[in-house]
């Protein structure tokens, strides 16, 4: 059974940082695909960033030059590093896994989530 845990959310203020990990386990793929999304209240769970097997990064336009998507592959562990937040970027942030090359911006894709970590930043 795939299972992905998440952590390193919390309460930060404008301008400031934090560093999301996820950790994925229970799996035998050889290739593939994580991603971050994001959810605020009221809003669909969007794109926000992707990694294909330590390699391509995906970022979306409102996160680009900000966040920076990294893997440890040898511990099947991707990182979401986060500057410059902003009060807009307060959401849940949601892990996600998938065997798929192609999409991979694209909710759908994914085969496997995480429960969330909330990120709540301050103005």
């Amino acid at each position: 059974q795939v299972q992905l845990v998440e952590s390193g959310g919390g309460l930060v203020q404008a301008g400031g940082s934090l560093r999301l990990s996820c950790t994925a386990s229970g799996h035998t793929f050889s290739r593939y695909t994580m991603g971050w999304f994001r959810r605020a209240p009221g809003e669909e769970r969007d794109f926000v960033a992707a990694i294909e097997w330590g390699t391509r990064t995906y970022y979306s336009d409102s996160v680009r030059g900000r966040f920076t998507i990294t893997s440890d592959n040898t511990n099947n562990t991707v990182y979401l590093q986060m500057r410059s937040l902003k009060p807009e970027d307060t959401a849940l942030y949601y892990c996600g896994l998938t065997r798929a090359f192609l999409g991979v911006t694209t909710r759908t894709t994914y085969d496997y989530w995480g429960q969330g970590t909330q990120v709540t930043v301050s103005s």
